[in-house]
């Protein structure tokens, strides 16, 4: 859809600043993209962007309507997997996994089979399923020694599964191949062999008598626990479905 030119600089302007903040200020991103959306609904990147911001404050009911209307509008299934994830974010594990199982996944590149991989495992676990959770992350892009974008979050998913199981020296084993591969520092997995490592750090700026503290976590990649969004928002987004989800 094309819009007047006016129309369109200002539209652009709220997502090029929904792209700037989505990572720092996920909340300021999200006002823009509601700016955004008021400007041009029937655009599919704005929809698109409205459902990442509104997925970044854990808005989930929200973003999958987002997803789905832009899904609608261009056919792609580019977001299936974040769709997925909007089901374990809603509390409803069992549909993220029934998406992992539909053909849609068959369309997806080669990034999108492993993200959608990913959120497979995390539905597992969402069900109390770990082992479950362990052979979904088993495959040939984890066994494999080539390095690619997502090979850091993969990596170290299989390790905080691994440890959430009882197995610690083959987790320590993956968050040391996690951290090899995270050029970038996507994950915290050098934090996590220091916990298992009991490696404590000491703040050399502090009194000598201060006590040192243990190294803290991040949260993993893939979340395992959300704040549940109210079910009844989810039913007034329902004229964006595209069809049902299975559940």
């Amino acid at each position: 859809m094309s819009l007047p030119k006016t129309l369109a600089e200002d539209v652009a302007r709220n997502l090029v600043m929904v792209a700037r903040l989505l990572d720092e200020d996920p909340e300021q991103a999200y006002a823009y993209s509601r700016i955004a959306l008021r400007l041009a609904s029937r655009v599919a990147a704005v929809r698109e962007a409205a459902g990442f911001a509104a997925y970044a404050t854990q808005k989930y009911a929200e973003a999958l309507a987002e997803f789905r209307a832009s899904r609608r509008m261009t056919g792609s299934v580019e977001l299936w997997p974040v769709m997925a994830d909007c089901e374990r974010g809603l509390g409803r594990p069992e549909r993220a996994m029934a998406m992992a199982g539909e053909p849609e996944v068959q369309k997806l590149d080669k990034a999108g089979q492993v993200e959608m991989r990913l959120v497979a495992a995390g539905a597992r676990r969402d069900m109390g399923q770990i082992d479950a959770a362990i052979v979904t992350l088993q495959s040939s892009e984890l066994a494999s020694s080539a390095v690619h974008p997502w090979t850091p979050r993969l990596r170290y998913a299989y390790a905080d599964a691994l440890l959430a199981a009882g197995r610690e020296d083959e987790a320590r084993e993956w968050f040391g191949k996690a951290l090899e591969a995270d050029k970038d520092g996507s994950t915290d997995a050098s934090d996590r062999l220091a916990e298992l490592d009991g490696v404590e750090f000491v703040d050399a700026l502090g009194d000598d008598d201060e006590d040192s503290t243990p190294a803290s976590a991040a949260a993993p990649a893939v979340a395992d626990d959300r704040d549940e969004e109210d079910d009844e928002d989810d039913a007034d987004d329902a004229d964006d479905e595209d069809g049902p989800v299975k559940a």
